[in-house]
């Protein structure tokens, strides 16, 4: 089947946000403090180094953008977003489920692997997984790492930051 979804990282992230936006009132956001990571609910776009993105036995880390997007929805959904050659692949989980890890670092509990073409989201796959992260805030490089397994295939995204600020968006 291989990784077969062609898009545009700003596009994807502008799209999965707009999606949830408008379907939960402002009252419904959950309360985040300022600076954390991922924080309150809009896209953060993350610059670093693409270290690994392996779907079942499709290697796509050598097209792999160095740059991460993490999209927050008004209902807490929380999905990391890596990009290869044009094609996307995001870990879906509920930020609410984000605990304390080892090293400082936190973990997202994942349920989905998301997919999407143009401004549409367009593929789910359930899976059961996790991805851990440090704060980009802290001003040192931190690693997100997801790792995902649904009843067929296997995912894996790495990505490694260099220590600079973020982008934000709305």
């Amino acid at each position: 089947m291989g990784f077969e979804i062609e898009m545009n990282l700003s596009a994807l992230a502008a799209a999965a946000f707009l999606s949830a936006a408008f379907a939960l009132p402002a009252t419904a956001a959950p309360a985040f403090p300022a600076e954390t990571f991922p924080g309150a609910p809009g896209v953060i776009t993350l610059s670093g180094k693409c270290a690994k993105l392996v779907v079942a036995k499709f290697d796509a880390t050598k097209g792999c953008k160095n740059e991460l997007a993490s999209v927050t929805l008004a209902n807490g959904l929380v999905t990391f977003i890596f990009t290869s050659d044009g094609k996307a692949l995001g870990f879906q989980g509920d930020g609410a489920g984000i605990k304390p890890a080892s090293n400082g670092n936190a973990r997202l509990p994942l349920s989905l692997v998301t997919t999407g073409v143009g401004n549409k989201m367009t593929g789910q796959v359930k899976v059961a997984g996790f991805c851990t992260f440090g704060n980009p805030y802290a001003g040192k490089p931190i690693a997100i790492e997801c790792t995902a397994e649904s009843k067929d295939s296997s995912f894996t995204g790495s990505f490694r930051t260099g220590g600079k600020l973020v982008k934000k968006g709305k």
